[in-house]
């Protein structure tokens, strides 16, 4: 091996291990729970523009281990319509792939997904029926719940027997 590219290999590794140390301690970790915060639907067969849907709300679970929870509403013509779905995912590259089951049975679902780190921000397209439609989901992740402190034993009071 030439020693250019010996070098070349060797300040590429240690700028992938600097980079990886230099991670902020404490940053939030990309597997977390999730807000809703917007829904687009992108229909090809629509000369109009995409549809905001409004009303959206609930959260999405994303665990390490692959498994996710979904809980989520939406408000349309004034009645809620509720989404829950509990099953496993996949990532490759941006690629995402849900896998569930349902009163219909078991569903896959694909899309891609993109995450801003800094703001905590994840957004979802999920590819629909026919070819060119999709779903944008935009989330948040939720903040971390405070913690509650242990209850301290009370004092017994003094007895006041005679």
């Amino acid at each position: 091996m030439r020693p250019t590219l010996l070098f070349a290999l060797l300040i590429s590794l240690l700028w992938t291990g600097i980079s990886a140390a230099q991670t902020p301690p404490g940053q939030p970790s990309f597997y977390t729970t999730y807000t809703y915060t917007g829904y687009t639907v992108y229909d090809t067969a629509s000369v109009g523009p995409p549809t905001q849907v409004s009303g959206v709300g609930g959260t999405l679970t994303l665990r390490p281990n692959g498994t996710y929870e979904k809980r989520m509403s939406i408000v349309a013509s004034g009645k809620p319509y509720y989404f829950n779905q509990t099953g496993t995912y996949k990532l490759a590259g941006d690629s995402i792939r849900f896998a569930f089951t349902d009163l219909k049975g078991a569903d896959v679902q694909r899309g891609t997904f993109r995450f801003e780190p800094a703001t905590q921000r994840l957004s979802i397209t999920i590819f629909g029926y026919p070819a060119g439609n999709r779903g944008v989901y935009d989330l948040v992740a939720a903040p971390p719940k405070p913690s509650v402190p242990a209850p301290r034993a009370r004092p017994k009071a003094a007895s006041r027997h005679r």
